[in-house]
């Protein structure tokens, strides 16, 4: 097979990348940041794609020993096109991780997951001892949930009890999120749903109090986690 004319290498982003000088403002700050020998946890979004191409050019022209776990599929084929080595969490613990975020507020909690790869991310995360949170300025809020839902997978066949349980918690909306490519719902890396939630108040706790849900594979809160911000101004 000619793997230069192949799916993979003609492989492009899907959507249209918004602000996309702020994003290569970021990306140029968290290249800065790749060294030799490093393991790097990689994240999710437009955002993240753009830092990776940064990443790809450097490690290239530096001839870098760099290895990336990443959190989704589209991610893990976007560093096979670009020449980015791949491990996992079984071989190497990150030194470093760099991801998106669609909403930070003023304590560094975040809302993540439009992409449907909120617990690859969150698991990530918590493996890190170093995380950075690059954003541009839109993703800027003074409360969690003014934009965006909370995204949560969910194991199918727990749906009903799972938006019943929400429902007690307080959530104003729950929508099942819909495939934009096929008929039906989105399935998400783990094959599993994902609700939209909308809530009047995003309490410290609610993060805690989704997860024991039975059913509940993990939600896009993500609060009191040790990251670091690194915002782009939208200029």
């Amino acid at each position: 097979m000619d793997w230069e004319n192949s799916l993979i290498s003609n492989l492009e982003w899907s959507a249209e990348i918004i602000n996309i000088s702020g994003k290569q403002k970021v990306a140029a700050q968290i290249t800065d940041k790749v060294k030799d020998g490093d393991v790097i946890g990689i994240g999710s979004g437009s955002t993240v794609y753009v830092a990776l191409l940064a990443i790809a050019d450097k490690i290239k022209k530096e001839k870098l020993n760099v290895k990336g776990i990443p959190t989704s599929l589209e991610i893990s084929m976007f560093c096979s096109k670009l020449g980015i080595p791949l491990t996992t969490l079984f071989e190497h613990k990150p030194d470093w991780l760099f991801d998106g975020a669609d909403e930070v507020d003023p304590d560094k909690s975040l809302i993540k997951g439009r992409g449907g790869a909120m617990f690859k991310e969150k698991l990530l995360i918590s493996s890190s001892p170093k995380n950075y949170i690059i954003v541009d300025e839109s993703k800027i809020v003074d409360k969690l949930g003014t934009n965006f839902p909370i995204p949560i997978e969910v194991f199918p066949q727990s749906l009903l009890y799972v938006e019943q349980q929400l429902k007690r918690l307080g959530a104003t909306s729950i929508i099942l999120r819909p495939a934009k490519g096929k008929d039906g719902p989105i399935i998400s890396e783990n094959n599993n749903l994902i609700l939209d939630c909308h809530f009047n108040e995003i309490g410290k706790n609610l993060e805690k109090e989704i997860k024991i849900i039975t059913g509940v594979i993990e939600s896009g809160l993500f609060i009191g986690y040790d990251v670091d911000i690194l915002v782009a101004e939208n200029k």
